[in-house]
């Protein structure tokens, strides 16, 4: 269990952070960079939080965790000690495609790209799954440049999917999505 007594340890101020292990990083790091995206990721999915209620809160509330437990992995390099580290795993995964399946299933299919908007808890889950897009990206460089645990990536694709399908169904299950209109500003 994580116990916080101290908010600022000043051990950061000459630009470097420390991870799972104690090795530390500059804070332009590619690994700081990733589990600091999937923290912003996290933060969105908060004030999407704030639009939602009933079983849609408690997916989220759940992600949350699962972004926590993402970050901590990406936090804890490959090495001595990583065999106990805490790791994302298939069934996380797993979960996120057997509830966007679930809800699918009462979507019309697109005809067009959807545009972020619609409601406030539709808009801010685009947010959310923008810059989860980012960090997936970002998580994909880091995949290139050392080893990391190949189950985030499938979490962070999987997760951007769960919200756009969640956003459309808080747009009146897709009824109020907004439909991109190929050049019609032209």
């Amino acid at each position: 269990m994580v116990k916080l007594n101290k908010i600022y340890t000043r051990t950061g101020d000459k630009g470097d952070t420390g991870l799972v292990g104690g090795s530390r990083r500059a804070k332009y790091d590619l690994r700081v960079e990733a589990f600091g995206t999937v923290d912003e990721a996290n933060s969105a999915i908060g004030l999407a939080r704030l639009h939602a209620t009933g079983e849609q809160d408690l997916m989220l509330k759940r992600i949350q965790h699962d972004l926590f437990d993402l970050g901590a992995d990406l936090a804890t390099p490959y090495g001595k000690g990583a065999d106990k580290a805490l790791r994302i795993i298939d069934s996380q995964v797993k979960r996120l495609e057997n509830e966007i399946d679930q809800m699918n299933a009462n979507l019309k299919p697109l005809s067009s790209f959807v545009l972020p908007g619609g409601s406030p808890a539709s808009a801010y889950l685009h947010l959310a799954r923008t810059v989860t897009r980012r960090a997936e990206r970002i998580v994909c460089a880091l995949a290139v440049a050392e080893k990391i645990n190949p189950v985030t990536i499938k979490y962070l694709n999987r997760l951007s999917d769960f919200l756009f399908v969640l956003a459309r169904i808080t747009n009146n299950n897709g009824e109020k999505d907004v439909l991109w209109e190929p050049g019609v500003n032209r």
